[in-house]
């Protein structure tokens, strides 16, 4: 499945664990006769299992090409059918088995393909870039082709960090000149499904992220002084996330980055952290419980708070926020609050409140060699998440 707003481009495009390095304005040329009907302008985006193309036209599709599909990656010049004009400059040849046709008319819809052996011709708008743009690809196609999953991984993050320690955050991007810098690392952004590697950048007065690929901006600020929570996460089960929060009731947090190591990881939240217990309060599940005796945030307030204590987060679909099931009454046209039966036993999880649903487990449990477990699935899932979020997501729609 893949999931798309409504805006063309999007690193939903990519598949699961695939990285976005860089993107260079480029032609598709499409056909023969005059230059200006066979040159589709757009951007080539360079990914770590798939070139895209996306036309500025936006009722043309866009066009993906899987790396492992291709037979030949290679740079060749334009001459045409004529001999005597003069060679234009090189452009990149994709020999390919697939192409994948995406919101062809601007209709977001299953993708379509077209199989078979087909050559596909790309000129960039810099030809002095080609023959760099060549080499990465021809890395990442050796990547791709590899037999082990694990050795394609490994692979495509050795090649990730080299390009990530060739580049540094560019302090241009600083917000004031006067701002002093106390820290820089490599970190990736995440979101759900998704990653994008880049710079962070931490100086006295904000917190920067600089993507590599200058997608979806060539810059991400947020000023310490707007800063109101900060939680350290777990991703993929290690000590590696942060999340900060510039609102003190929301949902969504303000950016959510996944470090390389857990030193440089605790030394951002320290510093922020820092700054922030000489500005606001402190933030703990005894401060919320007391605000929500009171009646200052609401139930469903003091439940995300809880989530947030809890490591869960929306950025991370295998540690999605969950509520509890405290309705039992789902027939009545009106509920008696005052009824007790509305209400489920919470003194019993989910699964024991159908008794024969209960026997029937317990039954399983005693007959179990050892180790027993009562459960054999978890309430949260990542499939049950995406699920969910097909179901009312109102800009996303899912994608076979």
């Amino acid at each position: 499945y893949a999931f798309l707003t409504l805006f063309e481009f999007s690193l939903l495009l990519l598949d699961l664990e695939e990285h976005y390095f860089e993107p260079h304005t480029a032609y598709n040329l499409t056909g023969r006769g005059p230059e200006a009907n066979r040159q589709t302008s757009g951007s080539l985006k360079i990914c770590s299992k798939s070139i895209i193309f996306e036309p500025d036209d936006a009722v043309k599709p866009i066009l993906k090409i899987l790396l492992k599909d291709c037979k030949g990656i290679g740079a060749v010049e334009e001459t045409g059918h004529n001999p005597f004009i003069e060679s234009k400059p090189a452009c990149i040849l994709i020999e390919t088995k697939q192409i994948y046709l995406i919101k062809e008319e601007n209709v977001v819809a299953p993708y379509k393909y077209e199989r078979g052996e087909k050559k596909v011709t790309f000129q960039l708008e810099v030809p002095g870039k080609t023959e760099d743009v060549v080499q990465i690809l021809l890395q990442l196609h050796r990547a791709s082709c590899l037999d082990k999953q694990g050795d394609q991984t490994a692979m495509v993050a050795a090649i990730l960090q080299s390009r990530l320690a060739r580049t540094c955050f560019d302090k241009n991007s600083f917000q004031h000149v006067t701002e002093n810098p106390h820290m820089e690392c490599v970190a990736e952004m995440v979101s759900p499904l998704v990653t994008n590697a880049g710079h962070v950048c931490i100086t006295d007065c904000n917190l920067y992220f600089q993507p590599m690929n200058s997608y979806p901006d060539l810059v991400v600020q947020i000023g310490l002084h707007s800063v109101r929570r900060i939680y350290k996460r777990r991703h993929g089960l290690r000590p590696l996330g942060l999340e900060v929060f510039c609102t003190e009731n929301d949902l969504c947090s303000d950016i959510y980055l996944k470090f390389y190591s857990t030193k440089e990881r605790d030394e951002l939240y320290y510093y922020i952290a820092t700054f922030l217990e000489n500005h606001i309060a402190e933030c703990t599940a005894e401060s919320y419980m007391l605000q929500w005796q009171r009646g200052h945030i609401s139930n469903y307030q003091y439940l995300l708070h809880l989530n947030n204590l809890a490591d869960r987060s929306v950025n991370d679909l295998s540690q999605y926020p969950v509520f509890p099931w405290v309705i039992s009454d789902y027939s009545s046209t009106q509920m008696d609050l005052l009824n007790p039966a509305s209400f489920r036993d919470l003194s019993k999880p989910i699964g024991a409140l159908n008794t024969e649903r209960l026997e029937r487990l317990l039954e399983r449990y005693r007959d179990m060699p050892e180790t027993r477990f009562m459960y054999g699935s978890h309430y949260s899932s990542p499939g049950y998440v995406l699920f969910y979020l097909v179901r009312v997501g109102k800009d996303l729609i899912c994608l076979v």
